[in-house]
């Protein structure tokens, strides 16, 4: 249904109503299906809204509604304090945990054989990050399922790495209590062979802080769903996003911010690079200010710079409102080439062409990555993106 009436009338013919659906279409992302079922989640063919960029036919062993009884290998260093536990899947959706937003994270909250948590206490506040890796060794395809309960007024940092060769497919439901600040770090630095999907669930308790780091640099599939709530006023979530396509690569990023409580806040940015022939990425954020969310705050913006012929890059960023009583609302979004302009200018002054690049791609990404925060991603991170760029240079000569 669009916004006008399927059929033309003429004024007073038909009930007025100044109802929020009236004006809201079937589109609207707040209409979009959530459930703990499989069933409610038809197999997708690549045509619905929420698969049209994503290779659905390479992915399909990770969307049968079937159990492995697999995992991947698990390694943590957890600070004093912190605690590591388990609940049952049943246990989670009492719990009143936000529900799947599509078939593959239904498939992987029903088949996980449990939940892992991870429990930061009430005030505590941590001096180094709690670090988990998973990994995977064979190809194996994996269901995951984890939990991290950030206690009120606590201030913490987690780190979650992904590498090895896998099919995995997560659910990972992350709360932050009254108070709280939390930050996650997802790296994803699988084998160029692996598939990756994973649905993230931020739950923002009251005058809580939540900042999400995305970083995204292996996997011949990688699809993130980056969800975000609020459970009281005065909650910030802020997202950030780093990634680097190489060729054959599928890079996709969504992001939905739910804003239904007032007095909220919420800031994305995610930039990505692209090199070699059919690299792609894939980036949607959408952003949802309800009728009750009075004095919302939000900004969304995407970034993507090509550096070689053959690249594609989808950029899509979608606001909705549903009351004029709000602070702000904004988006952006931009992809282009390499700026030979800038190359140039570098390398006149002395600077040979490869450095000259590596500190255009650098200058790029620091915006974002001085937002992480955490020393040891940053300094990775870099690293990680400087080898990145050398295969660049060797594609380009």
């Amino acid at each position: 249904m669009s916004l006008l009436a399927e059929k033309t009338q003429r004024p007073g013919l038909a009930p007025h109503t100044d109802s929020v659906a009236t004006f809201v279409p079937d589109q609207s992302r707040a209409e979009r299906t959530r459930s703990y079922a499989v069933a409610d989640f038809p197999m997708p063919t690549g045509r619905e809204e929420d698969w049209r960029f994503t290779p659905v036919d390479r992915i399909r062993p990770l969307l049968k509604d079937e159990a492995t009884g697999l995992c991947l290998d698990w390694d943590e260093s957890l600070p004093a304090g912190v605690r590591l536990g388990t609940m049952s899947v049943a246990d989670w959706q009492a719990a009143g945990a936000p529900a799947p937003a599509d078939r593959a994270a239904a498939i992987a909250a029903a088949h996980s054989g449990g939940v892992g948590v991870i429990d930061i206490p009430n005030d505590a506040e941590l001096t180094e990050p709690v670090r988990i890796r998973l990994s995977g060794g064979d190809g194996q395809l994996v269901h995951g399922h984890l939990m991290i309960r950030a206690g009120r007024f606590s201030k913490a940092t987690v780190v979650l790495t992904h590498d090895g060769l896998a099919d995995y497919s997560e659910v990972l439901t992350i709360t932050a209590s009254d108070g709280a600040h939390l930050t996650v770090v997802s790296l994803q630095e699988w084998d160029d062979r692996s598939i990756h999907l994973g649905q993230h669930d931020v739950v923002v308790g009251r005058d809580a802080q939540v900042k999400h780091i995305a970083v995204t640099l292996g996997g011949a599939i990688v699809r993130l769903n980056t969800n975000a709530t609020y459970a009281g006023p005065g909650g910030s979530f802020e997202a950030y996003g780093v990634y680097f396509a190489d060729a054959g690569q599928h890079l996709e990023h969504r992001l939905f911010v739910d804003h239904a409580v007032p007095h909220c806040t919420s800031n994305v940015e995610y930039k990505g690079a692209l090199q070699g022939d059919s690299a792609r990425t894939v980036w949607v954020g959408d952003v949802l200010i309800r009728a009750a969310a009075e004095g919302t705050d939000t900004y969304e913006l995407n970034r993507n710079l090509l550096l070689t012929d053959g690249a594609r890059a989808d950029s899509i960023p979608n606001l909705e409102i549903e009351t004029g009583e709000i602070a702000g609302a904004g988006h952006a979004s931009a992809t282009g080439r390499f700026d030979d302009q800038q190359l140039f200018y570098l390398m006149a002054r002395g600077i040979p062409e490869a450095e000259a690049r590596r500190l255009v791609v650098r200058g790029f990404f620091a915006a974002v990555v001085s937002r992480i925060g955490v020393p040891e991603v940053i300094g990775h991170l870099m690293s990680a993106i400087d080898a990145e760029l050398e295969a660049s240079v060797a594609v380009a000569s």
